[in-house]
């Protein structure tokens, strides 16, 4: 569920009155990003369920702080995200466990087909694991948590340029280490980069 502006900014004023209904609409429409987000960069996924749990909470704790004209309140919803993993993890660089999601392909597809996916996981974790962190962080906030480029710019405190060069560069350094072509949307805001296998 994505919001507009304007309704968004209703939700916040209502929910700093203590309206709980209204924090759970905020809740449902920016847990699943904010998660996407966690997992990218914690090792297990129930790490990451918690971590989410936890910045709902410090959110819903320092609400009536929270400036509606500052900084949009989904660029300051992913700052308490990104604050938190930092606290979790320090300086590590872990990636999500994706032991789930081919276990899934082998009960869905066999498991020749997740044996496949496991390699082409393996790869792109490792090619990630060659970014520069601002290069990961914004194809994390890009691409996992789908964010839009201006977006990412207020988490990342950094000019919407910028993170679109980033991007840029981050891509062009993935396909270099992946050998094969990312169908990602450059400009819009398509939510999640789309794996080619290599052509042979």
């Amino acid at each position: 569920m994505r919001l507009d502006d304007e309704a968004l900014e209703r939700l916040v004023l209502d929910a700093q009155g203590g309206d709980a209904w209204a924090f759970g609409r905020i809740f449902d429409a920016f847990n699943e990003p904010i998660y996407r987000f966690i997992a990218s960069r914690v090792n297990r996924p129930s790490d990451a369920e918690d971590l989410t749990q936890l910045v709902f909470v410090k959110a819903l704790e320092a609400l009536p702080r929270y400036e509606v004209r500052g900084i949009p309140f989904g660029g300051w919803l992913f700052r308490l995200a990104r604050n938190t993993i930092i606290d979790h993890a320090r300086t590590r660089r872990d990636h999500a466990d994706l032991d789930a999601a081919a276990e899934q392909v082998a009960d869905e597809a066999g498991p020749e087909a997740a044996t496949l996916l496991r390699q082409d996981l393996d790869a792109v974790q490792r090619a990630l694991a060659e970014l520069t962190d601002e290069q990961r962080e914004a194809i994390e906030l890009r691409f996992f948590a789908g964010l839009s480029a201006s977006e990412a710019a207020e988490v990342m405190g950094k000019q919407e340029g910028t993170i679109r060069g980033l991007q840029f560069r981050a891509i062009a350094a993935l396909r270099r280490s992946l050998g094969m072509d990312l169908d990602i949307d450059d400009g819009g805001g398509s939510p999640a980069p789309g794996l080619a296998r290599p052509n042979h």
